[in-house]
């Protein structure tokens, strides 16, 4: 049974723990309002690029080499992973997710971005074909370009015919939901052609040079926007993971303070009767 000594030192290490996390929950509370502002942000122009991308595809009949479909004979999957854990199971999630991608085709070009991606699948034997490494740190649209630069060219190039991104996306501060969206080959998600709309427009200019400067910007922001779901997701989800160890710790503090009073308090009554007993043996 632990002695007051070992309590009083429990104590003392589980609030120095309470201070770290707490300060962990701060930070990361600081760094999602800011990722959560990029991401609002980008949503909009995302969402009207797909939509002025599948006006030109659906108004011209030449099409950018990105947007050509084949026959599915080998696959690339991009996982989108932070670098750090004590996150909860943000990392986890998007990582079961997409070994559960990879198990439906017997080729597979496993891509990581993030360490902890990059972790798990190593340690079950699967090691990605390329890495990005520090992309997270800190965050900028460059890290963008090159990964889709790269993921292009595996398309262009014919090593792969399909391009599977596979992330988490950012609901709120509470819900982060794994996602597996098809970068490539380019197919635009409006809805504009279903709702009868007449999609008869006069470019400016010519609509085979818009696709040469739209198709790689759609893909480029697609990327772009992975890494931003990814980075306010990890932040919301750190924030959420120290703010219950944190608490946690608290109710620990708890019951170790009860024990530690409960001990004190039987080592008073124990010195108390040594006292009387002795005060007694004297009277007598």
């Amino acid at each position: 049974m632990a002695t007051l000594r070992q309590l009083r030192t429990r104590v003392g290490s589980v609030k120095n723990i309470q201070r770290v996390t707490n300060a962990m929950k701060l930070v990361a509370a600081a760094k999602m309002r800011k990722a959560q502002d990029a991401i609002v942000a980008a949503r909009p122009y995302a969402k009207q690029l797909d939509r002025v991308l599948q006006r030109l595809t659906q108004s011209i009949e030449s099409q950018h080499p990105l947007l050509s479909e084949r026959p599915v004979e080998r696959v690339a999957v991009a996982v989108v992973t932070a670098d750090r854990g004590l996150c909860g199971a943000f990392n986890s999630n998007v990582c079961r997710l997409a070994h559960h991608e990879i198990a439906k085709s017997a080729n597979v070009d496993l891509i990581t971005v993030g360490r902890k991606g990059r972790d798990y699948f190593r340690r079950r034997g699967q090691a990605p074909v390329l890495h990005h490494a520090d992309v997270f740190r800190p965050l900028s649209f460059d890290h963008a370009l090159e990964i889709s630069h790269d993921l292009s060219q595996r398309f262009l190039s014919g090593q792969v015919d399909q391009v599977l991104l596979v992330y988490s996306e950012f609901r709120s501060v509470a819900q982060q939901r794994p996602v597996v969206e098809q970068l490539l080959p380019v197919v635009p998600k409006s809805a504009e052609a279903e709702e009868g709309k007449p999609l008869d427009y006069i470019f400016e200019p010519e609509p085979a040079a818009l696709l040469e400067t739209l198709v790689p910007l759609h893909v480029n922001y697609q990327v772009w926007r992975a890494l931003l779901e990814c980075s306010a997701g990890e932040q919301a989800a750190r924030m959420a993971a120290m703010d219950n160890a944190t608490k946690n710790a608290g109710d620990l503090i708890d019951g170790l303070v009860r024990q530690m009073n409960k001990k004190r308090q039987a080592s008073i009554t124990l010195e108390l009767m040594d006292i009387i007993g002795g005060a007694e043996a004297v009277s007598q």
